[in-house]
């Protein structure tokens, strides 16, 4: 498992679930996103992201692009 505040570097597929968006990773499982902007234009696409760990399958994203 990876510990809190380790850098994030994953791909799976975006999807939006209530207000939250969520990765749905290619490696098996899922974090919950924490965005500063919404990426309207990869919503239910396959995508890479990278950010940090900030708690149990939660990530601080720091970047959202096409995979």
């Amino acid at each position: 498992m990876t510990d809190i505040g380790s850098a994030i570097d994953e791909t799976g597929m975006l999807v939006r679930d209530g207000g939250a968006f969520v990765l749905h990773r290619d490696a098996g499982g899922r974090y919950l996103l924490e965005l500063q902007r919404v990426p309207v234009d990869h919503v239910q696409k396959r995508v890479r992201i990278q950010g940090v760990l900030n708690g149990e399958a939660r990530v601080s994203v720091d970047g959202v692009s096409a995979a």
